[in-house]
């Protein structure tokens, strides 16, 4: 299936080299940049020319690495497209992580949310060329939607380990944890998929957007009228 090509600029300039992280040597920098190089040529290409039509010899050789370095990093073009809903996923935790331990299990995966969103270093999903289109894709191409859904299950198994550590308890004992974390992302991935899909003000910023429901979860928003 061919994609439509996206008015939204695929910016297929390569990215400046971050600088070095924290605790990170050479090997590990190299590493890291070599798989973000995949991820956005895995994207930009995707978006081009239709996820078909893309193959994994393709992206690596828009990166300019080898097929093998692809495969140390990725198990396919999906998952390398979508490379940044890990990423995502990964800091949602660590932010769950650091919440005061007295906070509310829903109000601090909330905050974790917020402070995700709030990121200066990493900025939110609308303010990243491509993000928007290529998320459309996930609901009319069956691979990338599968793709999707095992980040998005990665991520919430992550975050109910979490939960249960703050509740002193074991999720398989105990279904708290899972359903507050099934609430609490539940609420996010529905916010995230109706302004993908373009479901909000055009000029409303996403972390606002994402507000407005966890409000309807938390029934501080009216059910009368759309967000």
């Amino acid at each position: 299936m061919k994609a439509t090509k996206s008015t939204e600029s695929t910016d297929s300039t390569p990215r400046a080299p971050a600088p070095g992280r924290a605790g990170e040597d050479r090997r590990q920098r190299k590493a890291r940049q070599a798989r973000e190089a995949l991820a956005d040529a895995a994207i930009d290409l995707i978006l081009e020319h239709g996820l078909a039509a893309v193959t994994v010899e393709a992206i690596a050789e828009r990166a300019d690495v080898t097929r093998r370095t692809f495969s140390r990093h990725f198990g396919g073009k999906e998952a390398a497209a979508l490379d940044f809903t890990r990423a995502d996923g990964d800091r949602i935790n660590a932010a769950l992580r650091t919440r005061p331990a007295d906070e509310p299990p829903l109000a601090a995966y909330r905050a974790a949310v917020q402070d995700w969103l709030a990121d200066p270093e990493t900025p939110g999903w609308h303010r990243r060329p491509r993000t928007r289109a290529l998320l459309a894709l996930v609901d009319t191409e069956p691979a990338l939607f599968a793709a999707y859904e095992r980040v998005r299950v990665d991520a919430q198994d992550e975050s109910v380990r979490i939960i249960a550590d703050r509740l002193g308890t074991e999720p398989v004992r105990d279904q708290r944890p899972a359903v507050i974390v099934g609430a609490a992302a539940g609420v996010l991935t529905a916010a995230l998929r109706s302004w993908a899909r373009g479901g909000h003000a055009d000029d409303e910023d996403l972390a606002a957007h994402v507000e407005r429901a966890y409000d309807v979860l938390t029934g501080e928003a009216a059910l009368a009228g759309p967000l």
